[in-house]
């Protein structure tokens, strides 16, 4: 079993602009690209985990977000190991999404997924993001948590599920951190 680092894309991996399927208006977020690197070679497998409400909303398309996702890969200097995508939301206008589900965070089914299928070891992974509910979809799935202080966060509900082991300023702040944590625990 290997320890990942489980992402949100939105505002914490790339600057955060709504219902974006446009590769350039994508921009990697201050100390992304090297926070990436120094995950990988600390052998932390790289997955993406993000809500993509503008599928339900009908904005978008799953092939849309698809292209934009293989774009993105391609523009990261490391690879990623994977990346799930939530397309529902309860209040979408296309049916067949307009759902709700498991796999839409805080719900921890897209992180529980990804671990099944790729070997993760949850209890050796954090899950990062710009708000409580990537905490809570972490914390829910057995990962430990860190939370981006960005301005993202709108809804500062907080309860044990959406407490963050930390907070940083960016990605690659967070990476020190984990990176370092991970050092003395051995």
């Amino acid at each position: 079993m290997k320890k990942a680092i489980f992402l949100d894309k939105d505002g914490t991996l790339i600057q955060n602009v709504p219902y974006n399927t446009d590769i350039s208006r994508v921009v990697l977020t201050a100390g992304a690209a090297e926070a990436l690197r120094q995950f990988r070679h600390a052998g932390y497998a790289l997955v993406v985990i993000t809500n993509q409400s503008g599928i339900a909303h009908g904005y978008f398309d799953e092939e849309k977000f698809q292209a934009l996702m293989q774009q993105l890969c391609a523009m990261l200097p490391v690879p990623l190991d994977g990346w799930y995508c939530c397309p529902h939301h309860p209040e979408g206008t296309i049916p067949a999404y307009a759902i709700t589900c498991s796999c839409r965070k805080p719900q921890p089914g897209l992180i529980l997924q990804a671990a099944e299928k790729l070997g993760i070891d949850l209890s050796a992974s954090w899950m990062i993001g710009d708000i409580l509910h990537d905490v809570e979809a972490g914390n829910r799935a057995g990962c430990r948590s860190a939370l981006i202080i960005n301005g993202g966060e709108t809804e500062w509900e907080l309860s044990p599920l959406r407490q963050p082991v930390f907070c940083a300023e960016n990605l690659e702040e967070a990476a020190q951190h984990i990176i370092h944590h991970s050092i003395t625990e051995t």
